[in-house]
């Protein structure tokens, strides 16, 4: 049975001394499966991240609430939660139906301030498609219906492969406020708006002139508009230099340590 973890991260590991400790944490502390207290902790949960990747490895991590127990625990390797039509875009669904491997994060910053890690495989399956499995729970099925003018477009299932703790001693412990939580709406105000003020910047893939940015609202600076629409083609170009010589040391079979070390910041 191999050891838990990527051959990129037991690399590293060894070339920084870290195995020993490593393994500790693995024998410790990194399950298969979920244990009592990792499903009730999941059950009380009223937030999470999740981590997906498409086909080529582009990544997205998007957050997800709910009332607790919004993540349904199935069975100690069975993990469900509901997505609904939020913007249209559907980064994580889409991500999944390319690449299932996903990864979870719960964090409790109300209480214990103690995370919980969950890796493992997701599959998509449409809301009148759930009834069908043979793992549905009396909660799920009432998931499944309309509730407060809402309802599920998709379920995803995760099938557990990795499960273990966040170190709770960075992680702030927060105050609980009121807010009315308009669920399911499609009120700009009750969404956040334009906060960022993107709507008026300059984006690639509806330029009328192919070759250059088209400029930005004019009540945008100069010096805005240069941050926005030159300086990410700068950084891809750096990033992708610094991929290079990574790889070509790579080729030359220098230790990790040393590609670490001399890999350009991007």
């Amino acid at each position: 049975m191999t050891l838990p973890g990527s051959q990129g991260e037991h690399s590293v590991q060894q070339a920084f001394g870290t195995s020993k400790q490593a393994l500790i944490f693995y024998n410790k502390q990194v399950l298969d499966y979920l244990n009592p207290l990792m499903c009730e902790f999941i059950e009380s949960q009223e937030m999470m991240f999740i981590a997906t990747a498409d086909e080529h490895g582009e990544c997205d991590c998007s957050f997800r609430a709910g009332h607790p127990g919004f993540v349904h625990v199935l069975n100690q390797k069975t993990l469900a939660y509901p997505e609904y039509q939020g913007n249209g875009v559907m980064a994580s669904v889409g991500n999944i139906t390319e690449n299932a491997h996903v990864g979870l994060i719960f964090i409790d910053f109300l209480r214990s301030t103690v995370g919980l890690h969950v890796n493992g495989t997701a599959l998509v399956v449409e809301n009148e498609s759930v009834l069908a499995r043979r793992d549905v729970t009396p909660a799920l099925i009432e998931a499944t219906q309309m509730h407060g003018g809402r309802c599920p477009k998709f379920w995803i299932f995760i099938e557990v492969e990795e499960a273990y703790i966040h170190c709770s001693k960075h992680v702030p412990l927060l105050k609980k406020l009121d807010k009315k939580i308009h669920w399911g709406t499609d009120d700009p105000h009750f969404k956040g708006g334009d906060a960022f003020k993107a709507e008026t910047c300059c984006r690639p893939w509806n330029n009328r002139n192919a070759g250059w940015p088209t400029p930005c609202s004019s009540a945008t600076s100069p010096a805005l508009r240069l941050r926005t629409c030159i300086l990410p083609r700068t950084m891809a170009r750096e990033r992708s230099r610094s991929w290079i010589f990574v790889n070509k040391m790579t080729q030359e079979g220098l230790p990790v340590s040393e590609i670490i070390r001399y890999t350009p910041a991007a």
